[in-house]
Order: structure tokens, then sequence, then C-alpha cells
């Protein structure tokens, strides 16, 4: 019978494993002296810190703090809280005037004025999506505004819009990217990455962004089970308790609201369920949901697997080199 002990684990083991194979990853296969973790004083990211201490040494870890202008400040505040907590070292690289410099921030509001023409100073914005629970969503992307009074507008973005709002903001986790690795450059440290299953497998990354890295520690573990982890690791009760934001625009979002289709407990269990053969009669009253609800789910999970695969997807040659595959 389909239960939530499915996503249940052997807490040390995984952790003991985890780390063992990324000491050797570290210092084997890519001969590097230590390891760097952007912090985002996330859940996801204070677990790879964690690990990778475990993994090399509280001294081979290098943790970068990377604040721009729509950060939350208990990102930062969080970030510091865990890297005290694990005593290693850490550094704050504001990205904020490089991507000003690169016009990110002027692109992105060329494209809400191509929905809320007042735009501008004092305003803030997030990118939201229907809820998959009432129909298909239809790849409709919601734009909500907040005037400098407090009031709240939301409106449809045309794909154009989309497009160009999505390109500019990436730039964020591009530069950031670029700042870990002059890091990971000057310290001869590898860079971690921190994606849990869910993230991998959905795409909720940026190509070349928070998506490039040197080995992934978690990729292989379903959000409820990074929680468990977090948990054993003694993980600042502060960050276990804050819910997983996407803290890329500046309004508040959550990340169901921007990209999943449900709560991370709920999305992992469908997912888990879909992986597996379960039928959707048997997920649904354990998720609390409908069946057709379930469905809808699994239709989404699909899409995005579908969309995304560009983003996992290593360049491509005119003929194999067999000489550097080996």
């Amino acid at each position: 019978m389909f239960s939530k002990d499915v996503l249940a684990i052997d807490r040390e083991a995984v952790a003991k494993k985890i780390a063992e194979t990324v000491r050797e990853q570290v210092m084997g296969t890519l001969r590097r002296r230590g390891v760097v973790v952007g912090l985002s004083g996330g859940i996801d990211s204070s677990v790879v810190a964690a690990l990778c201490v475990r993994a090399v040494g509280k001294e081979k870890v290098l943790g970068i703090f990377m604040p721009e202008r729509d950060s939350s400040g208990d990102s930062l505040r969080l970030g510091r809280l865990l890297a005290e907590s694990l005593g290693i070292e850490a550094v704050v690289e504001d990205i904020g005037p490089t991507v000003e410099a690169a016009g990110c921030y002027r692109r992105q509001e060329e494209a809400i004025r191509s929905v809320f023409p007042e735009y501008g100073p004092g305003y803030k914005c997030k990118v939201t999506l229907p809820s998959i629970l009432e129909s298909n969503r239809f790849n409709v992307s919601l734009l909500t505004i907040q005037t400098p009074g407090g009031e709240t507008k939301t409106g449809r973005l045309a794909v154009a819009g989309y497009l160009q709002l999505v390109a500019a903001t990436n730039f964020k986790q591009r530069v950031r990217k670029m700042v870990e690795y002059y890091h990971a450059d000057r310290l001869s440290y590898a860079v971690s990455g921190t994606p849990n299953r869910l993230e991998y497998d959905q795409g909720f990354f940026v190509k070349q962004g928070d998506g490039a890295a040197d080995f992934k520690p978690i990729a292989h573990l379903y959000k409820t089970q990074v929680y468990a982890l977090a948990e054993h690791l003694d993980v600042p009760a502060e960050i276990r308790a804050r819910p997983p934001t996407t803290d890329t625009y500046s309004m508040a979002q959550t990340q169901e609201e921007f990209y999943f289709a449900l709560p991370y407990h709920q999305m992992d269990l469908c997912l888990y369920a879909k992986n597996h053969g379960v039928p959707a009669a048997e997920v649904a009253p354990l998720v609390g949901i409908t069946a057709e609800q379930v469905e809808r789910v699994w239709k989404d999970i699909d899409h995005k697997r579908r969309a995304t695969r560009y983003l996992h997807a290593r360049p491509l040659l005119v003929e194999p080199i067999r000489e550097l595959e080996q």
C-alpha cells in the first residue's frame, strides 16, 4: 500500500554515503582541494554545505553569499547563521552592480511595462502560475505588481514579455555562478550544485547559471528527504522552518506559485508515485487531492520534462570525440 514511508531514509547511512562519494569526486576524480558552495539561506544549500563539511572538512569549504537588489534580507542573515554553525569561511559578494550593468533590471522593467506601463521606482513584482488543481494551466503566466502604496494588480503576460522577463532575470543566476567559479579557480576548489531531485527532474534551474556545477550531491534526493537530512545534520532550526522560496523577484513568492504544481511534500509523493507506477487513485487520498488532480500534476511533470530537456543537454558536436569521452 502506497504511504509516506516510501520517502523515509536511513539518514546517517545516506549522509555517510554522500560524504564519502563527494570526497572521492572532489579529491579524486576532479583533483580539487576543496569545495565552493553558494549559500542562499535555504534548506538545499545548507544541507549541501553540511555534507561537504563532512566530506572534506570545514577548513576546505568556502561559502559565498551573493545578494542583489531584490534579495530577501533573510537570505543573507540565515546564510550567515548556517556558516557560523558549520564553522566555515564565508564571503559576501554583492552582485547587484554587475547585474545592473548587464541590463538585468532595465530589461525586466521593459517586459513588465508591456503589461503595466506605470511600473517604475518603488514598485515590486512577481511571476506566478494559476493553480493546476482547478484546471490545466495551458502555460498561462501571470504578472503581479505591487505599487509603492501597497496596492496589487495582476495581469497576463504575453509570451514575448514572459520570455524577456525570465531571460533578464536569469542574469542573476549566471552572475552568481561566475562568482562561484572565480573563487573556485583561485583556490583550486570544485563548485557544488544544490538542486534536489524535484528541481533537477523538473528543470527548475538556469542553464549555465545555478544548473552549472562540478558535482550535485543531493540531486537524487526528494526534498522531503533533504529536510530529513537537515535535521540529522543539525542545520539551524530557523532554516529548516523557512518555506521554500524563489528569492528571485522583489515580491515574496513560493516555489509552487512560480513553478511547481503543489507544495514540495505533495509534489514529492506525486513524483515518486509517477516514477514507480502507483495508480492515481492510491496517491490521491495520501496527497489530499482527487485522482483527476493527480493526473493533472503528472501531465505537468511530463510537460516540464519535455520543455526542460534542453537544460540538461550537453553541447552538441558534429562528430563524437571519443578520446575525450573515455
